[in-house]
């Protein structure tokens, strides 16, 4: 029960208030979370504060043309699109990501990763590395399925449609995106849709058996009452209880309505108007993925900087299905495909990172970018690179690790790791580590064996500080 110390305080709206969110959970509150604006909770659950945001690059992107042009090796092995020149001296990215190149001083570029098989699949995100799990349900066993204050999922799934109702269904074809393993489906990605169910179920009444038991909030009010008689008119307390729910719950709407934004920022990141569909060959079976991805990525990143901004701990972006670059007949060669991909992601990243930095937020937010596996080494006679497990590419961003580097090296004809090979499990475990006090997470009797095996069975990437 709350304890009132102090008979002699006077009681106003805002402190009863304050209190009362605070009863939230069964747990007092203090101090300030620079990352969601909410105070943070002071109980031994060990979180970081931070937010990963994991951008998925569905179909397996390939390496030369993403952060690894080799322009060294021959032709047929180097990059297709050329290179553009970096803000470090030396280093290059392939030569759609002129924007991306400009900010190098936030990237990480890891071009020793090694997927490990060349499947299509979603192993970097749900996989023997995460026991079956999506991220960030590992993530939300810990750290609870909800935001202490606000009721916001703790770990957000974002498709296309979330930004966009005319883009294509959810892909689940490769593995189930929103997967919790042995978690339980109490921790499984919130999945937005624009104005589709799960949408307009926020806005409209915000359904208890999705966003957790915000009416426990009452129960403590009732608890504050008691202790509060005499001091304070009970009429008021119940037009304060019920203020006090509305305000947690008034807000979480607004976090995935993008109009909320100044134009100016909306439009700064907005993709769509880099591509007309004209401009995309409609003799690819693919063409709705390539014009879904330019439609909704911009956005997509858009909402995933609103989200962690309100405290959302973990959001996937999962872009359409446009990386597969083999040039049959659903997808273009990794010349004309990168055109496709390439650009929308080079403008969608580059806005984040900038929007991020301009926020303070960028020790506060880690993004994560890699598909499933990487292309072949050479070229094919069609002009596309085919399934390759042995190296692909991965981006990180943020997250208070050391950035403005290149972590380890490709070999001369692209097929592998030089040195310093990063792998799956590596990967995992870095993300875990910026999310979770891992230290502290090894001390508690009821943390899950799964978050703790993915957490500590390999080495978080140690060049990254």
């Amino acid at each position: 029960m709350l304890q009132i110390a102090d008979t002699s305080r006077r009681w106003n709206r805002r402190n009863v208030l304050q209190v009362g969110l605070g009863a939230l959970g069964g747990t007092a509150f203090s101090g300030f979370n620079p990352l969601s604006g909410y105070a943070a909770p002071q109980t031994a659950i060990p979180v970081t504060g931070k937010s990963v945001v994991f951008l998925f690059m569905h179909g397996g992107p390939t390496q030369t043309e993403t952060f690894d042009p080799k322009m060294t090796a021959p032709l047929g092995i180097r990059s297709a699109t050329g290179e553009v020149s970096t803000t470090i001296p030396g280093v290059t990215l392939g030569g759609t990501y002129p924007l991306l190149a400009q900010r190098m001083h936030q990237l990480a570029v890891v071009r020793s990763f090694v997927p490990g098989d060349a499947n299509h699949d979603i192993k970097t995100i749900v996989g023997r590395a995460t026991h079956g799990a999506n991220l960030g349900s590992l993530y939300s066993r810990v750290a609870g399925a909800n935001h202490p204050i606000n009721g916001l999922p703790t770990n957000a799934l974002l498709f296309p449609r979330a930004v966009d109702p005319s883009t294509g269904p959810e892909i689940n074809n490769f593995g189930r995106f929103d997967s919790t393993g042995s978690l339980g489906d109490g921790y499984k990605p919130f999945i937005p849709g624009a104005e589709g169910d799960a949408q307009n179920n926020l806005k409209l009444n915000l359904p208890l058996d999705r966003l957790g038991e915000r009416r426990a909030l009452l129960a403590h009010l009732d608890k504050l009452r008691r202790n509060l008689e005499g001091r304070i008119d009970p009429n008021s307390l119940d037009q304060l209880r019920e203020r006090a729910f509305q305000t947690i719950l008034g807000d979480v709407a607004n976090i995935f309505d993008l109009s909320q934004e100044d134009p100016k920022t909306i439009a700064r990141y907005d993709t769509e108007p880099l591509i007309a569909p004209y401009q995309i060959d409609k003799k690819w079976n693919n063409y709705q993925h390539y014009l879904d991805h330019v439609k909704s990525l911009g956005k997509l990143m858009l909402l995933a900087r609103r989200l962690c901004e309100a405290g959302c701990g973990f959001i996937t972006v999962t872009t359409s299905f446009v990386w597969d670059n083999h040039a049959d007949s659903n997808n273009a060669g990794v010349e004309e495909g990168m055109r496709y991909c390439g650009r929308p992601f080079d403008h969608a990243v580059s806005a984040f990172l900038e929007d991020i930095e301009s926020r303070g937020l960028s020790d506060k937010v880690m993004l994560v970018c890699c598909g499933e596996m990487g292309r072949t080494p050479r070229i094919d006679n069609k002009g596309g690179r085919n399934h390759w497990g042995n190296l692909g590419p991965l981006l990180i961003a943020g997250g208070g690790w050391e950035m403005g580097q290149v972590i380890g090296s490709s070999n001369r004809d692209v097929s592998g790791p030089a040195a310093d090979a990063v792998t799956v499990p590596n990967l995992v475990s870095t993300i875990l580590n910026t999310l979770l006090d891992v230290g502290t997470l090894r001390t508690l009797r009821d943390a899950h064996p799964d978050v703790l095996k993915a957490a500590t069975a390999a080495e978080p990437i140690h060049q990254l500080g």
